[in-house]
């Protein structure tokens, strides 16, 4: 089982260790080193010997040939550096806010799932966002999420946490590293934790899997979920944080379903509503994708039409992304001829999904606030 991973980022090229945040940039002349090593069976070149030591205090045998410790990834045309997939969209939870509304358990076959995943690793991608749904909860997690390390990836898993106390995804998780593993936070006290997810005991089910995640030291990172059940638990959800010693941040802002309903909106804490940072663009489609339980391709999870059926067409069908996320960033619609577009907090994607929904126009438009908390 390889210790790092060399690859192809963009326009650099990066040495990467599972489980570790820190990572070095290399030039051309040093990738290609290491891909020549890796093929004739040499040792590792004395910088990486010595780099690996200052970085991940990693000590590697010199005489050692470098493939036993270093995957050496290829590089990939077109080249999409990250990704995100939901492995399915069945979740155990039914939270009220939950943007995918209707949570139909339902995905490809393993052997689908891995051709997937083989598609995702010929087109460059490093970094891969496991999600749902609920993830951990697919019959095929522990088995997508090793073919996914074994191919080289920097996986991210998004969870509720209420399973990371099951032996199998325990072990998985400590035999081989996740980049980071993300777990939402929906509540301080259980009246309000399973009062958004209507789901009984589910909140001591969280704090059992917290509590296995945090003593087998898997890296985590809190999302806070501030809603009208836990409107005034922010400051007792970030103490909750700061005792496990997690890196957390607040997310206030609910969002309309992906087919623009409105069911999740309710969900909004008034007294939390936030004015979103400029959107000056992204690289959506560009050199990242998101792929649904079916291997449908789009942007985003936002802009989910048009999409490539990536098991059909496979990687040659990312090629037609660039022009899809061009396309679905125009202002149209209700967004046409916007005075205040160049410092608008929201994509067109999502403006549109708001718009479907019939949401307020304060919850993601400028023009519904008043004029003095509107900053140009």
């Amino acid at each position: 089982m390889h210790q790092l991973i060399t690859s192809r980022f963009l326009y650099d090229y990066l040495v990467v260790c599972p489980g570790s945040i820190a990572g070095i940039k290399i030039p051309l002349r040093q990738f290609a080193e290491l891909e020549q090593a890796a093929k004739s069976g040499a040792p590792a070149p004395s910088w990486l010997i010595k780099a690996a030591r200052q970085r991940w205090a990693m000590d590697l045998a010199p005489a050692s040939p470098v493939e036993d410790f270093l995957l050496v990834r290829q590089r990939a045309e077109p080249q999409y550096s990250r990704a995100s997939w939901e492995i399915n969209l069945g979740c155990n939870y039914d939270c009220e806010h939950c943007y995918l509304g209707l949570k139909k358990f339902e995905g490809l076959s393993m052997a689908d799932k891995a051709r997937l995943l083989h598609v995702m690793r010929d087109a460059g991608v490093l970094w891969l966002q496991i999600t749902g749904g609920e993830p951990t909860i697919d019959r095929d997690f522990v088995d997508s999420y090793a073919l996914a390390y074994e191919l080289g990836m920097m996986i991210t898993i998004s969870t509720n946490g209420s399973r990371l106390w099951q032996p199998k995804i325990l072990d998985a998780l400590t035999r081989m590293p996740a980049y980071r593993v993300v777990v939402s936070v929906y509540g301080a006290t259980a009246a309000s934790y399973d009062g958004l997810t209507r789901r009984k005991n589910s909140f001591a089910t969280f704090q059992r899997g917290m509590a296995a995640a945090l003593e087998a030291g898997i890296p985590m990172r809190l999302n806070l979920v501030v809603t009208e059940h836990s409107a005034d638990e922010e400051a007792a959800m970030v103490a909750m944080a700061e005792r496990w010693g997690l890196e957390h941040n607040s997310y206030v802002n609910m969002s309309p379903t992906i087919y623009g309903g409105d069911e999740s909106l309710p969900a909004q804490s008034a007294k939390h509503l936030r004015q979103r940072k400029v959107f000056t663009g992204c690289n959506a489609g560009h050199t990242f994708f998101h792929s649904d339980p079916h291997g449908k391709a789009s942007i985003c999870k936002v802009g989910r039409d048009p999409h490539v059926d990536l098991m059909a067409e496979g990687v040659e069908g990312l090629r037609q992304l660039g022009a899809i996320a061009d396309q679905l960033m125009l202002r149209t619609g209700g967004c046409s001829g916007c005075q205040l577009s160049g410092s608008c907090g929201v994509c067109r994607p999502l403006a549109k999904l708001y718009q479907e929904a019939k949401a307020p126009l304060a919850s993601y438009c400028q023009h519904g606030r008043k004029r003095e908390e509107v900053s140009v």
